[in-house]
């Protein structure tokens, strides 16, 4: 006897031997029983799930002499016919290679004819989705009403290539992905009535790669078998197969723990000896990834579909991350395995990847970042001194007499100071101009405009912008601890406002006592004298236009080298 290979030979009879698709046999045998039958089935669904093998069924079952609970028998004349493929009552059609508009006027013309034996003539279009937009158009009016001894069952993995007109005429049945563990059942099955030793391991690899396809996963493992023999194990598998082992990946999670770039750049020779390819090694850290984010999210490695072995390494792994962690390095290898499709060198391209992967920082949250930097605001404001810590903003100029100590340190978060411009220690630079605190204390209108220079120039130190903005400002006026200031334009308005409170903070320190700015725009507006304070040397009225544009507008400064900006 011929060999077969174990799709053909393991192929469904029954409704019942359809894995994974119990919501459309119990259709079907209920459409039968109920004798409501549809006069055109469409089967859609991805590769090897059995949309081809369940139409073949469908045509036994309703011309079946003998069936049982609504079964074929697989005995009777007509049922091996079909079976066999020579049934002439029964036609399998390749969409493919009869998608022509001819080929469909001689199927118009042949269901006119009654069956020879049988009671219904059925035509099985496979990858009906190939036919051309005509041979659709020649079909719908036969589709919609055929006669009573026909009917129509399309099979199709790309639905959506199917026109609305076909789709309406139709019911409607899809196939989805065979479970690993139905698919790993079966195999079982078939290896212990083949009398093959299999491991649970093996076949988890072998389901794993069928990727949800019952047919795929038959084919593999009829490769496996011929190259193991009876005897298979995960080791022959992996051999056979060429895939990549998975303990490389643990060692890959294991380097980033360890930051040793070292170990990355040879477990890439390493990978290249061994003759894996590249893609395949990505793909499979990905999924390896994606484990541990499952373990993380869902604090379980149930939903692993991976031995009871790696799932304890991955729940143990897991410790090691955290989510941010673990999408930061999903990114880096999704990246790296579209671009390495382009590159001529993609075994530079792996490296980089495990390099960037293994210097990578552990994520911070925001949130709790922000939360240290507010105690640590807190602490320096009550008078308590604070070592080794580094400050996200200045402090408040009340407290700038205060201890406060800060050495330098490699990370510096000072950028995060107000509005995006470097924040700085002031008690340095204001001391000589500074007065102790006073809330009661009130200043006068001569002290304001006095003492306006030396703000103008602190602020420029800090935030340059804020020394051109401040320095075409003017005093107006300086009653009940208010300083009214007009600007000439809208946007000088607009920038005081934002940094208002920093001005504040400022003038307190420089005033000694409690004020509040507020500002206006003066259409009147004329040049203020307090700009002398501003160390620009350039008179306004010998400006370039566009010069004065910058300026307002952009908040741009003129540079001077003898000026320590």
């Amino acid at each position: 006897m011929n060999y077969l290979v174990t799709a053909r030979k393991w192929r469904p009879l029954v409704f019942e031997d359809v894995i994974g698709q119990s919501h459309i046999s119990t259709t079907l045998r209920n459409a039968i029983s109920q004798n409501r039958l549809s006069h055109a089935y469409l089967f859609s669904g991805p590769r090897g799930v059995g949309k081809t093998t369940t139409a073949r069924i469908l045509a036994k079952a309703i011309n079946c002499k003998s069936p049982k609970d609504f079964n074929p028998d697989n005995e009777c004349e007509i049922c091996i016919e079909v079976t066999e493929g020579r049934s002439m009552d029964v036609f399998e059609i390749d969409g493919a290679s009869n998608r022509g508009i001819e080929e469909i006027r001689n199927l118009r013309e042949s269901v006119k004819y009654v069956p020879s034996k049988n009671k219904y003539k059925v035509y099985v279009i496979d990858e009906v989705h190939m036919l051309t937009k005509e041979a659709f158009n020649a079909l719908l009016k036969t589709l919609e009403e055929p006669p009573p001894h026909v009917i129509f069952i399309f099979a199709t993995t790309e639905v959506h290539k199917v026109p609305a007109t076909i789709l309406s005429r139709c019911q409607r049945f899809d196939f989805k992905r065979i479970a690993i563990e139905e698919i790993m059942k079966h195999l079982r099955t078939i290896a212990h009535a083949d009398k093959i030793s299999i491991d649970d391991d093996a076949l988890l690899i072998i389901a794993k790669k069928g990727d949800g396809s019952m047919r795929d996963a038959q084919s593999i493992f009829d490769q496996v078998v011929s190259f193991c023999g009876n005897e298979i194990t995960t080791k022959k598998i992996i051999e056979a197969l060429g895939l990549v082992d998975q303990e490389l990946f643990f060692r890959t999670t294991d380097l980033i723990k360890s930051k040793d770039t070292k170990g990355g750049v040879e477990l890439v020779e390493e990978i290249l000896k061994q003759g894996y390819d590249i893609k395949e090694f990505l793909a499979g850290l990905n999924e390896h990834f994606r484990n541990l984010l499952i373990v993380l999210t869902t604090e379980s490695a149930q939903m692993l579909e991976v031995s009871e072995v790696y799932k304890k390494r991955y729940v143990e792994d897991a410790k090691h991350f955290s989510e941010n962690d673990i999408l930061r390095l999903v990114k880096i290898v999704s990246d790296t395995e579209t671009s390495i499709k382009w590159v001529q060198q993609p075994r530079f391209k792996l490296e980089v990847a495990l390099i960037q992967m293994i210097k990578m920082d552990n994520s911070v949250e925001i949130g709790k970042l922000l939360n240290q930097i507010e105690e640590l605001k807190k602490k320096i404001d009550s008078g308590i001194k604070v070592e080794g810590k580094v400050m996200a903003s200045p402090p408040s100029f009340a407290t700038a007499q205060k201890s406060v100590t800060i050495p330098p340190t490699k990370t510096s978060l000072m950028n995060l100071g107000g509005y995006g411009f470097g924040a700085k220690n002031f008690s340095s630079q204001t001391s000589s101009v500074a007065q102790s605190f006073s809330p009661s204390k009130s200043i006068s209108l001569d002290e304001a405009v006095a003492k306006w220079g030396v703000i103008v120039n602190e602020a420029g130190q800090n935030r340059v912008f804020l020394k051109t903005i401040l320095s075409s400002s003017r005093i107006i006026d300086c009653s009940n601890g208010s300083i009214k200031i007009s600007c000439p334009n809208e946007s000088h308005l607009e920038m005081l406002k934002k940094n208002r409170d920093y001005i504040t903070d400022l003038a307190q320190q420089i005033y000694g006592a409690k004020v509040r700015f507020e500002a206006i725009v003066d259409s009147n507006f004329t040049e203020n004298p307090v700009n002398h304070f501003s160390n620009n040397k350039t008179s306004k009225e010998n400006q370039h236009p566009i010069v004065e544009a910058l300026k307002n507008q952009l908040g741009a400064v003129e540079f001077n080298s003898d000026e320590n900006y």
